[in-house]
């Protein structure tokens, strides 16, 4: 055992590159796996680490020892879970741009976008902090004579997420904290393309206080992901990813009879109406296609330009341009690579095809290069118009810097647009009507609404709840629902007995 988050492994005629070992029991553990994959960092196209796949013995190992940990966490009083969320964010703000910088290393994000990441993630913390009242039940007294009814809120065993590239901070950071303060034990899978950041996390809340095998961390792909899901002590699973992979990962879980929420893929709008500010639309449009290379579930793809607003377009291309790629530690950099060179390859075909279909490339970023990283995975801000809803450019989402606009000639064809769209992630709309914002959030069919706010990410107080083809499942990330998902309710009816009083059979269903 090692408390380091990396080990050597050196292969004959080559640099050393550190393997990533699992994380069970509190400690680090090299994998016996003979089956690696290489962690990237996507600016440079150089391997930093190898990531093991899992073997079977390892993954059941970390899930029966989660089962152990299991009986004694469920009985740790809520005040100390809730010191335990305490101590962690402490310590999670204290290392907040090591976190970042390392986040940075294998994902090419921006450190400003990294600290970001790290943030968002420690405000879910935060809220679990606030786990007592969360998990306080409900009582009623007399509802018949001398009997009351109560709930109590229990949690429910061992769960299980499985994180994607993209957040490597974040999304583990809004399943882990809530479910370990509801009473549960852990098991974590993040995403094979970014594993250190999960295992750094894992060994802050260690030092936090945390028991052993409360968090327990295993690494792999599909095959792995599969056994988890099928794996009979395993109560819950929530995942972020693609559209298809979520439903799948649905479909398995639930089959297995697991509580499954699977978080997938997007196609948000923002509709800009003719009275808009056009100045903080064409700087929100810009900044929200293209944060993060357009690696967000939440990122604006598509711009709904009513009437008059496709006057933006010229204001739009020349501000997209603006917004150059770089490595992390570049300050000018407004954003970072694509995680792979398949990834770039994905987004290429797809920009390409929307020119074979006949819209306008207005920007094109297909050729980006980035001075000293020629290898990275760069794509440069992409912006199409004269966009028709039948191009696969409109139909998919990207997952790249790439921004389509349509036009439409009023509020209630932008409406029908979005709601004919199968994913419903999230939207916005830019305008100084209230009644036309009002009537937008009132008739989209998607789950979270920004009213002259791109990104409606919502606080943790708030869950996060995508809708249509971007979920799949009933209770959702964080907040309220998330102590939901992670706990299930007992209702207890009681009644004392007065020695002095002495009823004949009740053969009824009646409470008396």
């Amino acid at each position: 055992m090692s408390n380091s988050t990396v080990s050597d492994s050196t292969q004959s005629g080559a640099l050393a590159i550190p393997t990533v070992p699992l994380y069970i029991n509190g400690e680090c553990c090299a994998s016996a796996s003979l089956q690696t994959l290489a962690v990237t960092n996507p600016a440079i196209d150089t391997p930093i680490a190898h990531v093991p796949l899992a073997t079977e013995a390892e993954i059941n190992h970390a899930v029966a020892e989660a089962k152990i940990a299991f009986e004694a966490w469920r009985e740790v009083p809520v005040p100390e879970r809730a010191r335990l969320m305490l101590a962690y964010q402490q310590l999670l703000k204290t290392h907040h741009d090591d976190l970042a910088t390392l986040l940075s290393s294998e994902t090419g994000k921006t450190f400003a976008d990294a600290k970001g990441d790290v943030w968002r993630g420690i405000e879910v913390v935060e809220q679990a902090a606030n786990i007592a009242s969360l998990m306080m039940g409900e009582t009623v007294e007399n509802v018949a004579s001398e009997i009351d009814t109560y709930s109590l809120i229990q949690p429910l065993g061992v769960c299980c997420g499985i994180t994607p590239f993209n957040f490597p901070a974040m999304i583990p950071l809004w399943m882990f904290p809530m479910a370990v303060a509801a009473g549960n034990t852990f098991v974590l899978k993040p995403s094979e393309q970014v594993p250190l950041t999960a295992m750094r996390l894992a060994a802050l809340f260690t030092q936090a206080g945390a028991p052993n095998g409360v968090l327990q961390v295993v690494h792999g792909g599909q095959a792995q992901a599969e056994q988890l899901l099928a794996h009979p002590d395993i109560r819950t699973v929530s995942f972020v990813g693609s559209a298809p992979v979520a439903k799948a990962i649905y479909q398995t879980g639930t089959q297995h009879g697991k509580r499954v929420q699977a978080f997938a893929g997007a196609k948000n709008h923002m509709v800009v109406m003719p009275d808009a500010n056009y100045a903080q639309v064409v700087n929100h449009l810009a900044g929200s296609a293209v944060g993060a290379a357009g690696q967000r579930c939440m990122a604006i793809s598509v711009a709904v330009l009513v009437g008059e607003a496709v006057t933006i377009l010229p204001n739009l291309k020349r501000a997209m341009a603006k917004l150059k790629p770089g490595v992390w530690d570049d300050e000018t950099a407004a954003f970072g690579p694509l995680i792979s060179a398949q990834a770039k390859q994905r987004v290429t075909a797809l920009v390409e095809s929307g020119i074979q279909a006949g819209a306008e490339c207005e920007l094109d970023g297909r050729q980006c290069q980035v001075n000293g990283a020629p290898d990275g995975h760069w794509f440069g801000p992409t912006l199409f118009s004269q966009v028709t809803t039948d191009m696969a450019i409109y139909q998919e989402e990207i997952f790249g810097p790439v921004l389509v606009c349509v036009a439409v000639a009023n509020l209630d064809e932008a409406i029908t647009l979005v709601n004919a769209n199968p994913f419903g992630n999230g939207t916005s709309i830019f305008t100084a009507s209230g009644a036309a914002a009002r009537k937008y959030q009132h008739q989209v069919h998607v789950g979270q609404v920004g009213i002259n706010v791109p990104i409606p990410v919502p606080l943790p107080f708030f869950s996060f709840t995508g809708w249509r083809g971007s979920f799949y499942g009933d209770l959702h990330a964080y907040g309220k629902q998330a102590v939901r998902f992670y706990t299930e309710t007992k209702t207890v009816t009681a009644r004392w007995f007065d020695d002095a009083s002495l009823e004949g059979p009740n053969t009824t269903i009646h409470l008396r």
